[in-house]
């Protein structure tokens, strides 16, 4: 067992900072610790740990002074009287420590407000001292520790709600709340095993936040000095550095910057709505309005606005300090939200009252099912998903068949709570697809993003072959056909046919028949089997269209033609890769 933290106990100060180290940057994940040449297991680190709320308030106290600096206490004066909290008194103060933030509200508090009272340069009595087992043991009594920490602090004095955060770093990022969160994510049942993690703040808090840096840039020039706004810590950084430890604590995994699976929480204040309604009027270019002829507040025009706006006209229109709130933030909503999964195959049409698509005029189903609904109602199960999106290399009418190897087609299943198939998992899906009589899929598997785009790659420039059964109304001859026989790359121009037109926007469009071959039925009927480039509308090409497609199977025949039925033999686009049986 490799030991990972070592410390000495005649060194208690040492060790109180060691211990801190650990406790914020490994999270208890640690598998041994060791002391004087002693290895010690997990449970009896845990043991040890559990006192860390008591002992990390007193023994970083010198540690936490020596990150604040001198030169912001008058900003940091400043804002504690307008009503700021101690943690977005830190922000302000460009503190970048993520440990301080995650120390108890109440000890926070009193520590930041003796730096405060302390004469410039003078350090504490008892900075350089070890804590008393006394003090900690009174310490126990008191309303520090984690579970108290940030909810349940009201209780030892209730703090007003910050100006600045709306209460967000006061009583929205304790364990509480964060085994809330981990609760609506185990609740989904999803599959993971990492989880980035985001929030939307209210837009409002922009217009806050915009005050105080001015008014703390103000304090600094009166001192002499300068504050970078680049330096200010985002409300949204803090937030998380608190919050991500706790999260992942709860679920077991860890959290990173990018990762499939996202956990998002929203909030908002309706209490301070209209604090962003003075930049449309002085900022009104930046802001449209919506069908009730009201200004939409989003986060991006008010960035342009303050941006625009200058520092005297904000003060006037803004004035430090901003009100506080008597209601605190509000969660809106806990949203769990898991990348697509992609599915690939293909597929074999048998039928010829099955289209591909579900067929749906004015609200009434025209056909029982489709090919879509025949595929997707096994995956959506087993994958858990909340949607699908399908698509397809082209697509056949409700009456041609699709034959061969089947056309190429893709599934984006939204949100799925299952992600985790194997090879054997895919295989039984495209079994139970198979049980119907009407479809056929093979090569069933899970694809990327990426690779869904190959799909449409170049598909204009990709052939397809077909096998149709021509009608003509003179009577003709196995010697007639040979005229289409001998067609080699005949180029045909095409406006978008009357059947599609309502869909589709009108043009003319050139196709390429690269070749064709004919096998004599009657006097009256033959088989044609072409290969075409994609996107030729073949019954088009054999009755014409009123004179839409030019040239095609009746004026070259002389006769009046018809397609009578038609298969689709192969789509030629080497997607998906083929699997073995």
């Amino acid at each position: 067992m490799q030991p990972i933290l070592s410390f000495n106990f005649k060194d208690r100060r040492g060790f109180y900072k060691g211990l801190q180290q650990d406790v914020s940057d490994r999270r208890l994940c640690c598998s041994s610790i060791t002391h004087s040449g002693a290895v010690y297991s997990r449970a009896t680190v845990a043991g040890s740990l559990q006192r860390r709320r008591r002992l990390l308030p007193l023994s970083s106290r010198l540690y936490i002074m020596h990150l604040i600096e001198e030169k912001y206490k008058p900003v940091a004066q400043m804002l504690l009287s307008g009503g700021t909290c101690p943690r977005c008194v830190l922000r302000l103060c460009c503190v970048g420590s993520p440990t301080l933030y995650r120390l108890p509200y109440k000890d926070l508090t009193a520590e930041l407000q003796k730096f405060l009272v302390r004469p410039h340069g003078e350090a504490a009595d008892d900075d350089n001292a070890p804590p008393s087992k006394k003090v900690r043991l009174e310490d126990t009594d008191g309303c520090d520790t984690e579970s108290q920490s940030s909810m349940d602090i009201k209780d030892c004095g209730s703090p007003r709600t910050c100006n600045l955060c709306l209460g967000i770093l006061q009583h929205l990022c304790s364990i509480e709340f964060a085994k809330k969160i981990s609760h609506k994510v185990q609740s989904g049942d999803y599959e993971f095993k990492d989880f980035s993690f985001s929030v939307s703040f209210p837009a409002q808090l922009l217009v806050r936040e915009h005050s105080a840096s001015l008014q703390a840039q103000q304090e600094m020039k009166k001192q002499g000095g300068l504050l970078d706004k680049s330096d200010i810590i985002q409300l949204k950084e803090a937030y998380k550095w608190i919050i991500h430890p706790m999260i992942s604590e709860e679920l077991g995994v860890q959290v990173v910057s990018k990762s499939l699976f996202e956990v998002g929480v929203v909030f908002c204040h309706a209490e301070t709505d209209e604090d962003c309604h003075f930049l449309a009027s002085e900022c009104r270019k930046f802001f449209k309005t919506n069908k009730n002829k009201q200004f939409v507040f989003t986060r991006m025009a008010i960035v342009k606005a303050l941006d625009w706006i200058t520092d005297d006209d904000f003060c006037i229109q803004f004035p430090w300090p901003p009100s506080s709130p008597k209601t605190t933030c509000e969660v809106v909503d806990i949203q769990c939200t898991h990348a697509p999964v992609f599915v690939a195959g293909r597929y074999n049409k048998y039928s010829r009252t099955l289209p591909q698509t579900p067929w749906i005029i004015d609200g009434e189903r025209k056909m029982e099912s489709s090919v879509e609904e025949l595929i997707t109602e096994q995956l959506i199960p087993v994958f858990k998903a909340d949607r699908f999106n399908f698509s397809s290399s082209g697509r056949e009418d409700v009456d041609v068949r699709t034959l061969g190897r089947g056309r190429p087609f893709a599934i984006e299943l939204v949100n799925p709570h299952r992600v985790q198939l194997t090879v054997q998992d895919m295989k039984d899906l495209q079994q139970k697809i198979n049980g119907s009589d009407k479809i056929k899929v093979r090569d069933l598997q899970i694809v990327t993003r990426d690779a869904m785009a190959r799909m449409k790659e170049g598909e204009e420039e990709k052939t397809k072959c077909y096998c149709a059964l021509i009608w003509t109304e003179k009577p003709i001859s196995r010697e007639g056909l040979e005229v289409l026989d001998n067609e080699k790359e005949m180029k045909i121009i095409q406006k978008t046919p009357l059947r599609v037109l309502h869909r589709r926007p009108l043009a003319s469009r050139t196709r390429v028949i690269h070749n064709m071959k004919t096998e004599y039925v009657d006097e009256h009927h033959f088989h044609l089997y072409l290969k075409t480039q994609a996107g030729t509308y073949i019954k088009e090409f054999a009755h014409g269209d009123f004179g839409r497609t030019v040239p095609n199977i009746g004026l070259i025949l002389e006769t009046t033609a018809d397609i009578l039925e038609l298969d689709v033999e192969s789509v030629d686009v080497d997607w998906p890769p083929a699997l073995d049986d």
